[in-house]
């Protein structure tokens, strides 16, 4: 197969990691070639991070910019922070969730007439590059399962709704239940179906 280039980004303590390692295993477990390329320093200071994740055959873990596939965002400006990964008419699972820095929180209670960029700024923005987003509610459906720190599993359900995903959804769904916390397997395995159905739908628009 050629290689599938996946980007996640999002805000440290999201637990992007996470979400990594599930499709890592389940790549793994499918039979497919994975390489992964990880910037998590940040990951207690919620700061910006990422993760080059390339199924097929990849002969480096980094992705070149422009030819990501798909790019999964826990948190909306991050999705904007690296697209100049994907490539045209690649895939954007995104939530809505817009967290500011710290440093930016800071500046913003200072500064009352200044703005954050809002999801709409974001979204429109995104669409210049592709048309195909995806933007989930994806607490309020982690909500809905039962557990808000589902987030991961309802990002990576949808993300499984695309038909050129490369990696099958059963695979993916028994990688979660592995590697998730035993408590909260019920709530994950929810989340899951929630993200796979609300995908598809989007994507069927």
């Amino acid at each position: 197969m050629k290689t599938y280039n996946i980007i996640f980004t999002g805000v440290g303590g999201q637990g992007l990691m996470l979400l990594s390692s599930i499709l890592g295993k389940a790549a793994v477990d499918a039979g497919l070639e994975v390489m992964t390329g990880e910037q998590h320093g940040l990951s207690q200071r919620s700061g910006s991070i990422y993760v080059h994740f390339r199924v097929g055959e990849p002969i480096s873990p980094i992705i070149p910019y422009g030819t990501a596939d798909m790019m999964i965002a826990m948190e909306a400006t991050e999705a904007l922070r690296y697209i100049e990964y994907l490539r045209d008419d690649g895939v954007v699972i995104m939530s809505n969730r817009v967290m500011p820095s710290p440093i930016e929180t800071a500046e913003l209670i200072a500064d009352k007439e200044r703005n954050y960029v809002t999801l709409e700024m974001i979204e429109e923005r995104v669409r210049t590059v592709t048309s195909r987003v995806v933007v989930l509610d994806s607490l309020g459906l982690a909500m809905k399962a039962g557990n808000p720190r589902t987030e991961n599993s309802v990002l990576v359900g949808a993300a499984c709704a695309c038909e050129d995903f490369p990696i099958p959804v059963e695979k993916v769904r028994e990688a979660v239940l592995a590697l998730v916390p035993p408590k909260t397997r019920d709530a994950n395995s929810r989340a899951f179906e929630l993200g796979l159905k609300a995908g598809a739908s989007c994507l069927r628009e």
